[in-house]
């Protein structure tokens, strides 16, 4: 049996490969939200908290002989293909708006915390634009409704493909509905955003938006 020192994002899914299980499935099967699996999918290179690494190890630990073969196989890919099956991923991010503050979301990884836009991981057949609205209200609470698209990259942190959508804020209380993965939602005024994502990570085009819409 293969030992993992620690697991992130794509360990973790390659474990949910080797079990043959749907995100939904391998959620319940760990007790977490799904929507943790599908943002695990959107960063591999996601280091898990301690309490997901015990988690994980008791799952892999359970799992019978076939699965730990199979995954002993799928931790052997040639050493691009993380790389590459990261790049296939698209993510669909939201600027939320409301009056003169923008919404935020606090991420727990890699050892520390960050401050972003609201995002989720666009599977297949979905709509990115959907998928923007639909994210941040299951991650905050908030409904929120698309005003343009701003534009998208490969995203320089995680080497996804992100698609980035200006949107107002209609109706809810800004709160966290996903404390596994996230540790603080906040309305952050405009003026202030570059305190809390630096101004280089930040998409140029969702800087001027904000700008025109001052």
């Amino acid at each position: 049996m293969d030992v993992v020192g620690k697991w992130n994002g794509r360990t973790a899914c390659l474990l949910q490969e080797a079990m043959r299980m749907t995100n939904e499935a391998f959620a319940e099967r760990l007790g977490i939200s799904a929507r943790t699996i599908t943002r695990w999918h959107a960063k591999p290179e996601l280091i898990h908290r301690i309490e997901v690494q015990q988690i994980l190890d008791l799952a892999y630990e359970g799992a019978g002989e076939a699965v730990h073969r199979r995954f002993g196989l799928l931790m052997r890919p040639p050493a691009d293909h993380g790389q590459a099956q990261a790049q296939s991923l698209r993510v669909a991010i939201a600027v939320v708006l409301r009056g003169d503050d923008v919404l935020l979301v606090c991420r727990r990884g890699d050892g520390e915390l960050r401050w972003q836009f609201p995002a989720g991981m666009v599977k297949p057949g979905a709509a990115a634009e959907t998928v923007a609205v639909q994210e941040t209200h299951g991650e905050t609470g908030v409904h929120c409704t698309v005003r343009g698209h701003l534009g998208e990259r490969v995203h320089p942190v995680t080497g996804v493909v992100a698609s980035y959508y200006l949107a107002d804020h209609l109706a809810g209380e800004a709160s966290n509905r996903d404390p596994l993965e996230n540790v603080d939602v906040a309305w952050v005024p405009r003026s202030s955003l570059t305190r809390f994502i630096p101004q280089d990570q930040i998409f140029p085009p969702i800087l001027n938006a904000l700008e025109a819409a001052a």
